[in-house]
């Protein structure tokens, strides 16, 4: 059992502070991806805040269940049901995390029945869609070749967007046909590379010389200042050339990655194969990808069969 100073009754807010210190340290240490370990740390100094301004002197041991109730009914208010779950599984991981330690003798977010929420199917572009975007001539403007490149790279592999703005230049086997990505949990995987995109980053490799400003700056897309291009940017890559098409959703990088998951099972890819490619950890993440095929299936069926 791991010792420290705190004991079940001696809990006061400020130990609290020092306690999500450590949790956080804890999380990072076992490989989360650093958007989670800022999530994780915005909702729990969230819930502190929530303690200072309604419950000045609590402490936590002993007024749990009057405070959780307060928090959990403040949030019910304020966020959407999606953003509850989210929060209260963080609180729940947290005070485990409390509890395996002996810190507190039980975890008071154990029995907290987390919301429903609706299974909404993801949106993703058809392949007309995506086809209207890749096409949309590009070269017109000065980035243009990098810009179809991202594109190309973003649904010929469905990189996440975070794995595309870390990739560098040797993580791209041209000759090969292949990337090499660190995905979350710092979990590597291979993925191929169609012809059209590998063909793009080719003659990307072109420009991507006359930007470069450090000799050993290894990022494959670079911005104009020849720096890594950041997640944000990427979006703003994104937004310029949906405008410019007729495409009236609203389409960020993990839509195109979507729509890569499901074009391929469309086409009869197998769900091992896709769940692999996009790195995900357990199958039934991938399965979400099913329900959509389903959908399509279902609405072929009511346009095309005599008795519906």
């Amino acid at each position: 059992m791991h010792k420290n100073t705190y004991t079940y009754s001696t809990i006061s807010i400020k130990d609290l502070v020092l306690l999500i210190k450590q949790f956080i340290l804890n999380i990072r240490e076992r490989s989360f991806s650093p958007n989670t370990i800022r999530a994780y740390r915005f909702d729990l100094k969230e819930f502190i805040k929530f303690i200072k301004s309604e419950f000045s002197d609590a402490r936590i041991d002993i007024h749990n269940r009057l405070i959780i109730r307060a928090y959990l009914s403040s949030i019910n208010k304020k966020y959407h049901r999606t953003a509850v779950v989210r929060k209260i599984y963080v609180l729940h991981s947290f005070f485990k995390f409390l509890a395996q330690r002996g810190t507190i003798k039980n975890n008071p977010f154990r029995y907290i029945p987390t919301p429903k929420i609706e299974n909404n199917l993801p949106t993703f572009l058809t392949e007309k869609e995506m086809k209207r975007l890749l096409e949309l001539r590009k070269d017109t403007f000065r980035l243009g070749m990098r810009d179809q490149s991202i594109l190309e790279l973003l649904y010929s592999c469905g990189l996440r967007v975070t794995e595309l703005v870390s990739a560098n230049v040797g993580d791209i086997d041209i000759f090969g046909g292949m990337i090499r990505v660190m995905g979350k949990g710092n979990r590597e995987r291979l993925i191929p590379i169609g012809d059209i995109a590998l063909n793009s980053i080719y003659n990307y490799l072109n420009l991507r010389k006359k930007l470069l400003v450090n000799p050993k700056e290894k990022a494959l897309f670079l911005n104009y200042r020849g720096n890594r291009i950041s997640s944000r940017y990427v979006r703003k890559i994104l937004n310029r050339w949906i405008n410019k098409t007729a495409i009236k959703k609203h389409v960020s990088p993990h839509v195109i990655r979507h729509s890569f998951a499901t074009h391929l099972l469309n086409a009869g890819c197998d769900l091992r194969s896709v769940q692999e490619m996009l790195g995900h950890k357990n199958l039934a993440t991938t399965q979400v990808y099913t329900h959509v095929n389903i959908e399509r299936l279902r609405d072929v069926y009511e346009k095309a069969h005599l008795r519906t």
